[in-house]
């Protein structure tokens, strides 16, 4: 077990919540910090339903994707990946997965470079270990991490905004795969090619590729063992042991002055919020648009007439950063998607009339 799970227990700590004072480039690695640390971390999550691959044609994408969402939460399984982004090192990883004989479910994600980033679930109880910040439990059925949680356990979600073409198989990490091209409808998105195990339908491979066949991104898994019982990892933890869960107080009902009128296909809101920078008086207002298989954060700040912003469009690592005046707000948008369709949405905000 790993010096992080043996520390004494702590008492429960309020979670700071980062965002950024002013939507100018002064604050952009301030407000990038979302992007390492996405807020859908601190919702609950919705209890997984079990789709069943008789739903479709037995060699169709669906029932591929199906199949590897039933492995994804029911086998005993231990993953190597790397992730691999533009302009950084790979970051290594090691992924645990078991069911013990009550059917409980436990995970472990271990982030393997540097200082390292450890999270553990059990059951609906997930344990984050991070640097610099005091260990923390969320109530949650998933684990955040570079793997889209949503895809690998709900893909079904995902099938209003994108379609999936059975490509051909071929082989990765040693393994026989079956390669699957996954493309937004109204071509709003990065599209991503994923390679799953023949045999087990886990995940081997995913590639994120730009409009121009563009490497963006990708998740490369390095060694696959399935077994018959869960790691021995999973004995060693104490849930005694693990850190208390952060309580959040109920919310009053969230009123905005502004709505979205352009929103890409299987797209929904899945987070608003109103939040400051600590130390400041500023408040911006934050949108999380989510289709399951990417997250996009939307910030919006009244504009200051007596500092204005410069617009600004690029890349960081595979995340396009947009940021521009329409008019009575700036607006910033993070994430994962052509800055065409970022700068859609920008333009498509106004004030609700009522």
């Amino acid at each position: 077990m790993s010096k992080m799970l043996t520390k004494t227990k702590r008492r429960n700590q309020t979670l700071l919540k980062t965002s950024p004072s002013k939507m100018n480039s002064g604050i952009i690695l301030t407000l990038l910090f979302s992007i390492f640390i996405p807020l859908q971390t601190f919702a609950l999550d919705e209890q997984i339903n079990t789709t069943s691959t008789s739903s479709y044609p037995l060699d169709s994408a669906q029932a591929w994707l199906v199949k590897m969402s039933n492995a994804v939460r029911t086998l005993n399984y231990t993953v190597s990946f790397v992730l691999l982004k533009p302009g950084m090192d790979s970051q290594p990883y090691l992924w645990r997965h078991g069911v013990n004989e009550l059917g409980l479910e436990m995970e472990q994600l271990n982030l393997l470079n540097g200082p390292g980033r450890e999270v553990v679930r059990i059951g609906n109880k997930v344990s984050y270990f991070e640097p610099s910040v005091p260990p923390y439990s969320l109530y949650s059925s998933i684990i955040n991490g570079p793997l889209p949680s949503e895809f690998l356990q709900r893909p079904e979600k995902l099938m209003l905004g994108y379609e999936f073409i059975m490509v051909g198989r071929s082989r990765i990490a040693g393994l026989a795969a079956q390669q699957i091209k996954i493309i937004s409808k109204d071509k709003s998105r990065f599209g991503i090619n994923v390679w799953l195990d023949q045999e087990t339908g886990l995940l081997l491979k995913m590639n994120m590729f730009d409009q121009n066949a563009k490497f963006l991104e990708q998740i490369q898994v390095t060694s696959l063992q399935v077994t018959e019982e869960p790691d021995p990892f999973f004995a060693k933890i104490e849930p005694e042991m693990l850190p208390d869960v952060v309580s959040f107080s109920p919310k009053s009902e969230f009123n905005s002055e502004w709505t979205i009128g352009y929103i890409p296909k299987g797209m929904t809101i899945e987070k608003r919020d109103f939040l400051r920078l600590p130390g400041s008086s500023v408040v911006v207002e934050y949108i999380m648009l989510s289709d399951g298989l990417i997250d996009v954060s939307v910030y919006l700040q009244e504009k200051d007439n007596d500092k204005p912003q410069d617009n600004l469009v690029g890349t960081v690592q595979s995340d396009t950063l947009l940021t521009i005046e329409h008019g009575d707000l700036n607006i910033t948008i993070i994430g994962k998607l052509p800055a065409v369709t970022a700068n859609a949405i920008a333009k498509s905000i106004e004030k609700t009339t009522k």
